[in-house]
């Protein structure tokens, strides 16, 4: 599936107003859900996967 960037920069955008706003609302969520699809099917899922990876390691490692 080809995505446009366009449309992703759209989404991004839209999901940071929403999430500025405050009111997160059931049409704001499911921009959000749409986003994190097409964000999965791009180049750069695997760059975002070993982020959240290497930061889930760093925190499961921090002793209180």
């Amino acid at each position: 599936m080809a995505v446009s960037i366009s449309v992703v920069l759209m989404l991004v955008i839209m999901a940071v107003v929403f999430m500025r706003s405050g009111a997160l609302r059931l049409s704001h969520a499911l921009v959000c859900v749409l986003l994190g699809f097409l964000l999965a099917s791009t180049s750069v899922a695997p760059s975002i996967h070993n982020g959240l990876s290497g930061a889930a390691r760093i925190v499961s490692g921090v002793r209180p």
